[in-house]
């Protein structure tokens, strides 16, 4: 098996779903596991699962509470299944007895681990494991190639030494492997062999010693896409403003305050990358000389004289031989109107628009896109920013590599 790094599933959603098996012991060694490497853990426990092995274990070892009912008061709207749905990076459901292969074949949903199963945009994955005659049954195999047709993940199962005394094909595969498996699941290599310059965060502007101008941006956006363009495999480089976030595995940081400065790092790299993508909220406008000192509280008015910042997505977007530009348009209104003039007047690749209004997007854990190139308009639903990122990735993926094949 070829080694993928764990670094993957750093700051993942793993939804871990536990069925009735023997083999349900070996999923607390997996929770286990994929918390060592930085994945947040959530448990849903079957009616058989919780034969096997108790919810306080699993809680244990996750620190989150383990989930069982399909509906739950306390829950938004009592509908957990989807706020699951919703959370999940992945469900990997291991082990996965023939039952559950069974239920997610016929399109269940009368229990919490099948409605996940048909309400999450997450990956999904099994691990089977069950007795090796009910594994070679014709009706478990057929459940199988639907499943896969379908697109959900199949890990193992190994072969060996069975509870029930037998030997051959049904033993879920161990913690160490499923953990580099679904570490894989996030792994790519659509951009494998480039360099992908981001920009992320807000930019500050100094007024005097103490005071700046700036603006709303966490970064949270642009991190997802830094951390997204690592795990195609491109070598990532991630230009940031201030912000508290920490930097993404595999990824280069070089942090910067004012808009002058980014524009600087991204001119001294942007020779060396394939693919741009200008996440940071940069400020259009800096004061023109700050003050040296404390402004004092002195008058009722004060006037601050700005002037124009350097356009570093237009400069970029202009060099001869330049990478693959991808432009974002934070936009409280006319989103599309907005978003395709600056397509245009700054000869872009992409674009990828949101609406900022409302208490949208800005320091928020979900965010939606209008994706915009000059032939097509994509739309990319609200969700987690880690999963649109990754979806955009794809995108430009796509794209790159039909521009390159022109």
């Amino acid at each position: 098996m070829a080694t993928i790094s764990l670094d993957s599933l750093t700051n993942k959603h793993i939804l871990l779903g536990v069925s009735g098996s023997i083999a349900a012991y070996k999923a607390a060694e997996l929770v286990r596991r994929l918390k060592a490497q930085g994945a947040e853990v959530r448990v849903v426990l079957t009616k058989g699962g919780a034969e096997f092995v108790t919810p306080l274990t699993f809680q244990a070892l996750s620190g989150n509470p383990v989930h069982t009912d399909l509906l739950v008061v306390e829950a938004e709207a009592a509908m957990g299944h989807i706020e699951l749905a919703r959370w999940a990076d992945a469900v990997v459901i291991a082990p996965a007895s023939a039952n559950v292969i069974a239920r997610l074949a016929q399109g269940r949903a009368d229990d919490l681990l099948s409605a996940i199963c048909l309400a999450t945009d997450a990956f999904v994955a099994i691990a089977p494991a069950m007795n090796q005659q009910m594994w070679s049954n014709a009706a478990t195999q057929e459940n199988l190639k639907q499943l896969i047709t379908r697109g959900i993940h199949q890990f193992g199962p190994g072969e060996g030494d069975q509870a029930c005394g037998e030997i051959g094909l049904g033993r879920m595969l161990e913690a160490e492997e499923l953990a580099q498996k679904i570490a894989g699941l996030f792994e790519s290599g659509s951009l494998a062999g480039l360099t992908v310059l981001v920009t992320a965060g807000p930019t500050q502007e100094d007024i005097d010693p103490v005071r700046y101008l700036s603006n709303r941006s966490s970064g949270k956006m642009g991190y997802a896409i830094a951390q997204a363009a690592a795990e195609s495999g491109a070598k990532t480089i991630l230009i940031s403003g201030p912000t508290s976030l920490t930097t993404p595995p595999r990824v280069q940081r070089i942090d910067v305050k004012s808009t002058q400065q980014l524009h600087d790092a991204v001119m001294t790299q942007v020779d060396e990358c394939d693919v741009f993508i200008s996440a940071a909220a940069v400020a259009d406008y800096r004061v023109v000389e700050p003050a040296q000192q404390k402004i004092k509280k002195q008058s009722e008015d004060i006037t601050l004289k700005l002037t124009r910042n350097p356009d570093v997505l237009a400069e970029v977007a202009a060099l001869d031989n330049g990478p693959f530009n991808v432009g974002f348009a934070a936009e409280t209104e006319n989103l599309e109107k907005h978003a395709r003039e600056k397509l245009q007047t700054k000869n872009l690749d992409m674009i990828a628009a949101n609406l900022v209004s409302g208490g949208k997007a800005f320091d928020q854990e979900e965010n939606a896109l209008l994706i915009l190139t000059k032939d097509e308009k994509i739309e990319l639903p609200q969700t987690q920013k880690n999963k649109l990122a990754r979806q955009l990735i794809e995108l430009i993926a796509g794209h790159f590599a039909s521009k390159r094949g022109q």
